[in-house]
């Protein structure tokens, strides 16, 4: 992209502060626009019955949205949480269209961002469905960003476990 290009880009974008423990998306809401986390975490998660389950979070220098809700029109199924004070760049929808018509080089970089989304979305569901509790806490400890900054009761929901047996599982690696 031209200098005058990425000007238009960045320019597109609009700011958000999102402070911690406040809600940018319940579900029932439309979805309308791409994010992009410049600081802080968000939590995104399904709330059933009472029953919290969390599916995924978003670290700094990220892209996220309920691409879903995005493209049907339809209400989110999610709810996305700030973990953190969070400052987010955002852009609606029709504004990318708009951008990815007048500058083509625009849409191999959306293309790699939603299929790395798409990947890391796969790895998740594969890991869930062949790995146990313990395997899955030892493949979260690879990430520190996970493991520093979300709180125990979203990372074993995360895991697909309880509290109790998260706890379990930190001291039984913590021994060996």
């Amino acid at each position: 992209m031209t200098e005058s290009e990425l000007a238009e880009v960045c320019g597109a974008f609009k700011t958000l502060r999102i402070p911690n423990d406040r809600h940018l998306l319940k579900r029932g809401q439309y979805v309308h626009a791409y994010y992009f986390i410049q600081t802080g975490v968000v939590r995104v998660y399904f709330a059933r019955h009472d029953q919290e389950s969390t599916a995924w979070f978003a670290f700094e220098n990220e892209f996220f949205t309920d691409l879903v809700s995005l493209r049907s029109g339809l209400p989110t199924q999610y709810h996305i949480q700030a973990l953190e004070n969070c400052d987010i760049l955002y852009i609606d929808h029709q504004s990318l269209e708009q951008l990815y018509e007048d500058i083509p080089q625009l849409q191999k970089f959306g293309r790699l961002i939603w299929e790395t989304a798409f990947v890391n979305v796969m790895h998740g569901i594969i890991g869930f469905q062949t790995m146990s509790a313990k395997e899955r806490y030892l493949h979260a400890l690879q990430n520190p960003d996970l493991m520093q900054r979300v709180p125990l009761q979203y990372l074993a929901s995360y895991l697909g476990i309880t509290k109790t047996s998260l706890s379990r599982l930190r001291r039984e690696i913590t021994k060996t």
